[in-house]
C-alpha cells in the first residue's frame, strides 16, 4: 500500500473516531426507572401567595351573600361604621397579635381622659421605659417638655413606643394600671378574645385581639371626634422643644392616604404594625358617599395594603346602607283609665325613645322588607337598659336601633 492510501485511511479513522467522540459527547445521559424510561424532573414554581389566600371568606356563607374578595391575610374584617354590619370576614374570631395598631387603644383612652392642651414632662421611666433600640420613636428624652397632642400624635404618626409609654402615666399613673384600662375598656365595647399587656403592640406572648375585636376598637374610636383628629392627620411638626434642637417632621406611616404609595380615593385615616410574629397589620377609616367603613387586617404581608383595597372595593362597590323608616321614634305606653289611681302621671306615658332614624347595610339590589328584627333590653354602660331591635338578613346581622328609656320603668308605680 502506497504512502497517500496509508494518509488517507488514517484521515478517514481518525474523522470516525472525531465522530464517535463527538456524537457520545452530545448525547445526553438521563436516569431512568426499572423499565429504563428516562425519569423527568421539574423544580416547581412557587406559589406567590400566602397559604390563607385561596381561604374563602366566612361571610361567603350566607345565603345571597356577595362572595368575599381572596385576600393574604389570614384573618380579616370589614364592617360599615355606621350599623356596625360585618360586610366581611374571615377568620375574624381567631387570636393574633395586632403589634402597634395596639396603639389606637392607647390614643382612645388617652384623648377620653387628657386635655390635648396639657404640657407635660417627659419622665425618666417614659423616655428610657423600652430597651430595643429599633424600637419606633422620636428620642425624646427624660424632662423633655411636650403637649397631650404631640405626644398623641407622636403615637398614631410616628407610632412612638415612648410616647406610649408618657401617655400611659399620664392617664392612670402607671404603665401597669393603664393596661388594666385598657383590657376594661376592651370588655366595655364588647371584645370577648383581647388581652392586653402593654400599650404599644411590642411583642408580648399575651398581648392579643381578633380582628373582630379590634374592629369594635377602632369604630368605638372613630366616633371620638378628638381621636378623629389624630387618626386622620398626615403631616404633623413638632416644633424644637427644651431639649432637642431640631423640629420633628411626623408623616402618616398609612400608605393609603392621599398622596401617598398606595392612596386610596376615600381613605381617611387608620393606623399600620408591624412586628414578625404578628406580620403586617393594618386598621383603615374609608368613605364613598355615605357609606364609611372600617377594615381590620391581621397577619398579613407587603404591608397588607393590596389586603385593605380589594376589602374597600368589595365594600364600596357590593353593599349600601339603606335607612329603615318602619320604626316609631317613640315607644309608648297607653293606661286604661282606672290606672290612675295606681300610677303617678298616668298621661305621660312615653317609656323609650330613639335618637336617630336605624339603618342597615345590605347587598345592592336586596329589598328591606326582606329583613327581620327582634327585640330585647340590653346594657347600657352609660346609663339605663337599652331596648335594642336587631336587623338581620338571612340571620345575618345588618343593623340595629336603640331606643333609650325617658324614666324607670318602676318610677310610674306609686
Amino acid at each position: 500500500m502506497n504512502i497517500k492510501k496509508k494518509q488517507f485511511f488514517r484521515q478517514i479513522l481518525i474523522g470516525v473516531l472525531c465522530s464517535a467522540v463527538i456524537v457520545t459527547q452530545a448525547v445526553p445521559v438521563f436516569a431512568t426507572d426499572e423499565y429504563g424510561a428516562p425519569l423527568v424532573t421539574a423544580t416547581p414554581t412557587p406559589d406567590p401567595h400566602t397559604p390563607y389566600y385561596k381561604q374563602p371568606a366566612d361571610t361567603d356563607s350566607i345565603k345571597d351573600w356577595t362572595k368575599g374578595p381572596q385576600i393574604e391575610g389570614e384573618s380579616a374584617i370589614l364592617v360599615d361604621m355606621f350599623t356596625g354590619a360585618v360586610l366581611y370576614s374571615k377568620n375574624a374570631d381567631k387570636a393574633q397579635y395586632p403589634a402597634s395598631i395596639t396603639k389606637i387603644m392607647t390614643a382612645l383612652l388617652g384623648c377620653e381622659n387628657l386635655d390635648p392642651s396639657q404640657k407635660f414632662t417627659m419622665s425618666q421611666s417614659a423616655a428610657y421605659g423600652i430597651s430595643d433600640s429599633n424600637s419606633s420613636s422620636i428620642y425624646a428624652d427624660t424632662g423633655e417638655e411636650f403637649t397631650i397632642e404631640q405626644a398623641l400624635m407622636a403615637v398614631m404618626l410616628q407610632s412612638a413606643n415612648e410616647m406610649t409609654l408618657a401617655v400611659a402615666e399620664l392617664t392612670t399613673g402607671s404603665t401597669k394600671k393603664f393596661v388594666e384600662q385598657m383590657n376594661l375598656k376592651a370588655r366595655q365595647l364588647g371584645c370577648t378574645n383581647t388581652h392586653f399587656n402593654n400599650p404599644n403592640g411590642l411583642p408580648d406572648e399575651i398581648h392579643y385581639t381578633t380582628a373582630a375585636d379590634m374592629a369594635k376598637i377602632a369604630r368605638a374610636a372613630w366616633f371620638n371626634p378628638t381621636f378623629r383628629k389624630f387618626a386622620s392627620t398626615q403631616y404633623y411638626e413638632i416644633p424644637p422643644t427644651n431639649k432637642f434642637a431640631e423640629t420633628r417632621y411626623l408623616l402618616n406611616h398609612h400608605k393609603m392616604m392621599k398622596s401617598q404609595a398606595y392612596a386610596y380615593d376615600g381613605v381617611l385615616g387608620g393606623k399600620t404594625g408591624y412586628t414578625e410574629a404578628a406580620g403586617n397589620t393594618l386598621v383603615t377609616y374609608a368613605k364613598n358617599d355615605n357609606t364609611y367603613l372600617v377594615s381590620v387586617v391581621l397577619q398579613s404581608v407587603n404591608g397588607a395594603y393590596s389586603d385593605t383595597k380589594a376589602l374597600l372595593d368589595y365594600g364600596f362597590n357590593n353593599f349600601s346602607r339603606t335607612a329603615v323608616k318602619d320604626l316609631p321614634s317613640k315607644i309608648t305606653r297607653h293606661f286604661l283609665p282606672a290606672e290612675k289611681y295606681i300610677l303617678k302621671d298616668y298621661k305621660d306615658d312615653m317609656l323609650f325613645e330613639t335618637r336617630r332614624t336605624a339603618s342597615v347595610s345590605l347587598p345592592s339590589g336586596v329589598d328591606s322588607n326582606a329583613l327581620e328584627k327582634t327585640y330585647s333590653i340590653t346594657k347600657n354602660p352609660a346609663g339605663l337598659p337599652l331596648l335594642t331591635v336587631t336587623y338581620t338578613y338571612n340571620d345575618h346581622v345588618v343593623g340595629s336601633a336603640r331606643y333609650y328609656q325617658t324614666k324607670l320603668l318602676s318610677d310610674q308605680l306609686l
